[in-house]
This record gives C-alpha cells, sequence and structure tokens, in this order.
C-alpha cells in the first residue's frame, strides 16, 4: 500500500490547502475534488476526523495557560471553543478574561467575554458561552 501512496502523490502532488485544479475546480491534499460544483467535499468521518485534530491541537494550545487546569469541564470547554474560534493570538489578546481566569473570578471573566469585539461577531455564541463560564455548566 505505502508504494501505491507514493505513486498516487508522485503523480498529483501534495498541497496542504485548498486550490484549482487543471480545469479549475477546488481541490486538496492529494487530487481530492471538493468542488461543490461536482459534488465534491468530505464525508462526515473526514469532518469528524478534522475537527478531532483540530480539537486537539487546541486542547494542547489551552493547557499552555496557568488557569486552564483548575478549570472544570464546562469551562475548559469555553476556552476550547474561543481558541478553536479565534485562533491563539487573538484569544491571547484576552488579557482581562484571563486575569479574572487567574483568580477564579469567573463572573468578571464571562462579562469580560461579553465586553469584547469577539462578542459581537458571534453574538449568541458568545451569549451561550459566558453563561457556560460564569455557571460552570453546560448549556
Amino acid at each position: 500500500m505505502s508504494k501505491l501512496l507514493d505513486l498516487v502523490k508522485l503523480h498529483e502532488g501534495v498541497v496542504s490547502h485548498a486550490y484549482e485544479d487543471s480545469r479549475g475546480y477546488l481541490t486538496i491534499g492529494v487530487g481530492r475534488l471538493i468542488d461543490k460544483k461536482l459534488n465534491g467535499g468530505l464525508s462526515e468521518d473526514e469532518i469528524n476526523y478534522l475537527l478531532a485534530n483540530d480539537i486537539k491541537r487546541c486542547e494542547d494550545e489551552a493547557m499552555l495557560y496557568p488557569f486552564y487546569a483548575r478549570l472544570d469541564e464546562a469551562r475548559k470547554a469555553v476556552i476550547i471553543s474561543m481558541l478553536f474560534n479565534l485562533g491563539k493570538p487573538n484569544f491571547d489578546k484576552f488579557q482581562n478574561l484571563q486575569a479574572a481566569l487567574l483568580v477564579g473570578d469567573y463572573r468578571l471573566a464571562a462579562a469580560e467575554m461579553l465586553r469584547s469585539r469577539w462578542a459581537e461577531q458571534v453574538k449568541g455564541r458568545a451569549v451561550e458561552l459566558s453563561k457556560m463560564m460564569e455557571s460552570g455548566e453546560w448549556h
């Protein structure tokens, strides 16, 4: 199987981002058609695989914050969701949120979440996540 994979990779090329193939259709990876015009896309298993990898990356990033290990599961989920949505560089700009988490002030942390441009952009998601942050309960 390894030789077959190497052969197909050699012929198709390996591209880690979406690109247009020789006929102008969106493709990714090793010639994988993802263009909706030709019914391309990902299976549910592939979507879940990618999501699991992204969540794992966010969990690894979250472990770098000194407050994270002390959080309950619901609050950890809030941090992971924000890291997933914002990316670590943008999450790092939430200094007031992080300061509140360091001292365990979850009411203030929730308020800081809602006082952000991010909250204006994601609207209901921010409200739901801030409630989870304040209460420590899943919503």
